[in-house]
């Protein structure tokens, strides 16, 4: 990672990301013996999901509290029996992704911003993911489609902002999502293009001079959305990955999901403000937890969620309060709780 305008392809000892990922713990058996947690309270509470895996990268694992199973990120990637119960108003598709989908991979809910889902795969599996049920093998721009997808947005001059998403879109090869972007950014009404991800949390090393070097040079403003739930999260290692990204052109934003256990504390959510205000990241939503099928467990209810903003407007400057809000499903907007 570097925090300076880079200059083309270089940063050869830069870690291969890759292969950080190949080495990401996918057996829960594993995490817990590495964080020192009682063999016998792993059979009472964690749950083999064969639908959705474990996948936590070993870095994030090394930033867990050893011996604590409230531990805030412990919490995020570990399988529990909890996502089996099955809870009225939770669904798989929770935010109407199906329903807004104008073309393979292509989504269209809000106005003059589409939507694509650029692959399936992340970096982790979070336990509150609200598309963990989302049919990825039948639907995302993938490269056999990918000249139908850019004809579907050039023929739309309404449209002004992609977002690049999935899974992750910082999954693909750089090979791969420079093509994509310099193609999206040649549409002559497409002015922003942003990327959501969590990989500046997970997998730092992903964000190296190659990735900064064509990005930076990309015609059109960039923005990327990271999500970050917990100050914990964001160490040395995170905050230059992100000021390395701030350096060179792209418009940090933080999203977080408000998450029982985790983050429902006025405390945690102002440290996590300044903290991202630090790395160059100003917060942006803090999202009332979408009812996604086996994540009941993380809701907050809507009371509690009220009263931590009002008691963040009074502990923080303005523009370090995220604006609580939730999806609804066929809205075309956000919706504002307060």
């Amino acid at each position: 990672m570097i925090t300076g305008k880079v200059s083309k392809y270089k940063d050869e000892s830069c870690v291969d990301w890759q292969k950080s990922l190949a080495g990401a713990i996918r057996d829960p058996l594993t995490l817990l013996r590495l964080l020192d947690l009682d063999k016998d309270e792993y059979k009472k509470q964690v749950h083999l999901n064969d639908q959705f895996k474990l996948l936590v990268p070993l870095a994030y694992v090394k930033k867990m509290k050893k011996g604590d199973w409230n531990d805030p990120l412990l919490k995020q990637v570990l399988p529990i029996k909890d996502e089996q119960k099955l809870v009225s108003g939770y669904t798989t598709d929770p935010v109407g992704d199906l329903n807004a989908e104008i073309s393979l991979g292509v989504l269209h809910k809000y106005q003059g911003r589409v939507l694509l889902i650029t692959t399936g795969a992340c970096a982790v599996h979070c336990r509150y993911c609200f598309r963990r049920h989302f049919p990825y093998g039948d639907s995302f721009a993938n490269q056999k489609n990918w000249q139908k997808t850019i004809e579907k947005i050039s023929a739309d001059n309404s449209i002004h902002e992609v977002i690049l998403s999935g899974g992750d879109p910082l999954m693909l090869s750089d090979n791969r999502l420079q093509s994509m972007c310099e193609a999206l950014a040649q549409i002559p009404h497409v002015k922003n293009l942003r990327f959501h991800t969590r990989i500046p949390l997970f997998l730092p090393e992903r964000i190296n001079s190659t990735f900064l070097s064509w990005v930076s040079d990309l015609t059109v403003k960039k923005v990327m959305v990271i999500h970050a739930n917990h100050v914990n999260e964001l160490d040395e290692v995170t905050g230059l990955c992100l000021k390395g990204l701030h350096a060179n052109g792209i418009t940090l934003l933080n999203q977080s999901v408000l998450l029982k256990g985790v983050n429902d504390s006025d405390v945690v959510l102002s440290d996590l403000s300044y903290r991202l205000f630090a790395y160059d990241v100003l917060p942006y939503y803090l999202h009332q937890l979408d009812r996604v099928e086996g994540a009941a467990h993380f809701e907050v209810p809507y009371d509690k969620a009220m009263a931590l903003i009002e008691a963040l407007k009074v502990q923080l400057p303005g523009y370090l309060v995220p604006k609580l809000v939730e999806e609804v499903s066929g809205k075309r907007s956000k919706q504002a709780i307060v």
